[in-house]
Formats: structure tokens, sequence, C-alpha cells
């Protein structure tokens, strides 16, 4: 069962599939109608200029970094923002009805998506990094990332506008593939509700995940960046996962132990929490560790005396820190992130996924590793 642009997990879903997309994030759906004609859209009404538009707010002296020197956040617009009513319009209609549509209502703003208040939260660190480091490149860098014809920018620009986000840089491919442009962006982060699109980036190198919209947001914080990682086929690769699907957890604890001073490999998402430690150490260096605007949550399913020891030795050995680590033992994580409160949580199991949603957190799937292949789905009592 396909959901709308950004998938609502509710007590109907059964079957959690990407949708095609609205607003630009399925290939095939744009290639398999006829090329744009402008001409063809017959408008019944001119776009009437912006109006109630807030004004944007750009302090003098902001730059924009080089992508080589930034932490290259690149965002889909079907998670950024809101685009149900498009997605109907585009596929009961097709793409002119769709062009047309989004033409007359440009200068209506898209109500925020799942990723609005991550977003915000890297505007909100982006602007203590300039107070301490006026001159710095390591900062935030958000690209737009959108199959949409370019036309479809205006609303976009519009909307961006009206939220007042710091957000330059726009990808706009026309039914393309973006992956391509993520590399030269650097990308370190790929957050799309194509999970086809996910997979393709984390296939070549970039962190990714697939984002979904739970039908209840827990209130997060407006001044603080906090991001929660799942361990094993996230941060970690799956090798552990590995053996507890096939031999069992009374084999994965005896692999554990017998390892525990064997580091293990990296995993998609390590990268991503590399550079958020650069980026705390920055804030470290001027004496504000308590008043650090990042904050990063490990929370695992892994239990702590019988399996923990080896990922806290692995990150240590990273040189990475965790703010907070969390060894579940199997315990669900839904009431932990509830309580933590994270403006994004990765994990690469849809059971996880889904039981955060449940309790209002903003959680993202990172389909890499084993588990893609023993992924049990929740029975429909999910979000009710």
């Amino acid at each position: 069962m396909s959901l709308d642009p950004v998938q609502v997990i509710s007590g109907q879903v059964n079957d959690l599939k990407v949708a095609p997309s609205s607003n630009g994030d399925s290939r095939d759906s744009w290639e398999d109608k006829e090329e744009f004609n402008q001409d063809n859209l017959g408008l019944t009404s001119k776009a009437k200029p912006v109006t109630g538009r807030r004004a944007r707010k750009v302090e003098g002296g902001v730059f924009f970094p080089k992508p080589e020197n930034a932490v290259t956040i690149a965002v889909s617009s079907r998670v950024l923002f809101r685009t149900e009513r498009e997605q109907k319009v585009f596929e009961q209609k097709g793409v002119e009805e769709y062009l047309r549509f989004q033409i007359e209502h440009e200068n209506e703003p898209f109500a925020p998506g799942p990723a609005f208040p991550f977003v915000k939260a890297l505007e909100a660190v982006n602007a203590r990094l300039r107070e301490l480091y006026p001159q710095s490149e390591e900062l935030f860098d958000i690209v737009l990332v959108t199959y949409n014809h370019a036309h479809v920018g205006i609303r976009l620009i519009n909307t961006i506008n009206h939220h007042n986000l710091f957000i330059e840089r726009f990808c706009m491919t026309g039914g393309s593939s973006p992956i391509g442009y993520l590399k030269a962006w650097h990308t370190n982060l790929y957050l799309s509700a194509d999970a086809g699109k996910v997979r393709e980036a984390l296939a070549e190198g970039i962190a990714a995940a697939t984002m979904f919209m739970p039908e209840k947001m827990t209130e997060v914080s407006e001044s603080q960046l906090r991001v929660a990682f799942d361990g094993d086929a996230v941060l970690f690769s799956d090798e552990s996962e590995r053996i507890f699907k096939a031999h069992g957890l009374d084999k994965f604890f005896e692999h554990e132990r017998d390892n525990e001073d064997t580091l293990l490999d990296h995993g998609p998402l390590k990268g991503f929490l590399e550079v958020l430690g650069k980026l705390q150490k920055k804030f470290y260096a001027k004496g504000q560790r308590l008043e650090c605007p990042i904050r990063t949550y490990l929370v695992t399913a892994r239990s702590a005396a019988s399996s923990g020891i080896r990922a806290l030795k692995t990150l240590r050995a990273w040189g990475l820190e965790i703010d907070e680590a969390l060894f579940l033992a199997g315990a669900p994580k839904g009431p932990m992130l509830e309580k933590i409160r994270p403006h994004i949580y990765f994990d690469d199991q849809m059971f996880h996924v889904e039981g955060a949603a449940e309790m209002g957190t903003i959680a993202a799937h990172v389909p890499y590793g084993i588990a893609q292949h023993h992924n049990p789905k929740k029975t429909p009592s999910v979000g009710k």
C-alpha cells in the first residue's frame, strides 16, 4: 500500500512502501510523462504577487561555505515540507496539471514536514558557530534537493522565505537522479522520502536515510540539536547482527565476548557522527562543553554487560564521543526516544522506526544490512 509523499504511520498501514513522487522523488514518474511544455499549461490566472511573506533575516557578513569545508545536509523537498495535496494532483491528473497547480499556488507556502525541525536546529547551531568563529566555513550547509521542474522552484523559494529558512543552495533535477550532484556537493547526509534513492546514495558511500511522518510529533528543542543513532548497521557494520540472525542470541553474546577487543567495522552513518563530533569540539575549545548546542545519543538493543563493551571500545578507538548511551537489552526504544526528544533518530529496522513514530519521534530508516531481509512488520495497531 503506497502512502502520501511523506508516509504517515497510521493504524491502516500494514506494508510501508515509498510512494511515487509528487514534487520530485521518483524519476520514472517524470520520465513516463510527455515533455513539459509551458505553452500547454493554459493557466487560468496569473500568479499573484507574494503577500505576507516574512522578511529574511540575513546578518551582515554571512557567507556561504565551500562544499568541501561545510557539513552538507541534502534534504528532499518532500521531507522538508508537506506536499500531500500536490501528490494527489500529480497522481490523479498527471504532470501537466501538477505543474499548472504548482504555478497557480506558488505564493501559498508549504507546511513544515518531518525534516523541518531538524533543519531549524541546524540553523540554530550555525548561529552559535558564527558567534564563536566568524570566519570559519565549518558550518552546516543545507541543500534542497528535488526532482521537480525548475518552475516549481518559485513556490519552494517563497516557502523558504515564509518560514525564514536559510537555504540558498537548490538542486532541481527535473526528473533525473540527484545522486551525482550529492557527490559533487560532498554531501554528509541525504534525507529523502524515496527509499530507492536512499539505497542508491548508500551504495555510493553517502550517509542517507528515508524519513517518515508520524501522526503526532513530539515538541523538540529549538536551541540544541539532538541526534540519536542505533548501533549495528547504522554506526557500525551489520557483522554482529548477521551472527544474531543466523545463530541466535546465545551465539551473538559468545561472538561479542570473544571479539570485544576487535573493533567493529564502520556503518553507513559513522561519517555523520564524525562531523557532528568535529563541530562539538569547536564548542568544547571555547569552554562550552556543557552549553554545546549539539547532543548525540546511542540507542541500541544491545545489552550493556553482554555486548556493550565492544561497541563502546569501537567508538573510543575511532575517537568519537557519544553524549549518552542507552543499552536497552531488547526493550522497546520508543519510550526512551520520547524522553530524549531527538530531532531525528536513525535505525536500520522498520520495526523500531514504527515504534519510535508511535511515540511521536521523527525516525529515519537506514536501509542497510542483513535486517533488510528479516524486517518484521508491526501489527495494524501502529499509531493508535
